[in-house]
């Protein structure tokens, strides 16, 4: 005779693991999107149905407010001619004021006055330039300074810490 075949004899390309794992996902799918909903107050249950509007008070007509109208040749100005604005003088070029503090050959060594500069709370500029048989040199400047005030302070500053300093004038061209 032929054996019965058991109930309990599962497919060979079936495992538990897979189904629980399944199951799982989708559970956790409709938890997810239940918890977001509840968060976030959103009802996708409730009725579309527009809520009831209070009817107007029949006091109260409902006119629309007038926009202001713009009449094209009233906003431009008028054809009159008008006479030219006077030309100012151009302004006298202001002459600028820089302190050298120093000149070197070596660039560590302008870098180093710099730093002294700035621990006085003084802000120094760096400028490279070439002298004519002497070389490259790096110039500590202080400055642009307008005003004199300004110049005398910061010379007596570095007068105080023993930094000698030589007023550089500069007078732009117009």
């Amino acid at each position: 005779m032929a054996k019965q075949a058991s109930r309990n004899h599962r497919r060979s390309n079936e495992s538990p693991v897979f189904t629980g794992v399944m199951i799982g996902l989708i559970v956790g799918a409709i938890l997810a999107v239940g918890v977001a909903l509840w968060i976030t107050g959103n009802n996708p249950f409730e009725s579309a149905a527009p809520a009831s509007r209070p009817a107007p008070s029949p006091a109260a007509p409902a006119t629309p407010e007038t926009a202001p109208s713009f009449d094209f040749y009233k906003v431009l100005p008028s054809d009159t001619p008008t006479e030219m604005p006077t030309a100012t003088a151009p302004a006298a070029p202001v002459t600028r004021y820089y302190l050298q503090a120093g000149a070197f050959q070596n660039p560590a060594d302008a870098d180093n006055l710099k730093a002294q500069l700035a621990l006085l709370g003084i802000e120094a500029v760096i400028q490279t330039t070439e002298v004519a048989d002497k070389g490259v040199f790096h110039r500590v400047r202080v400055g642009p300074l307008l005003a004199m005030d300004e110049v005398n302070r910061t010379r007596t500053l570095l007068t105080q810490n023993n930094i000698p300093a030589t007023l550089v004038k500069e007078v732009p061209t117009p």
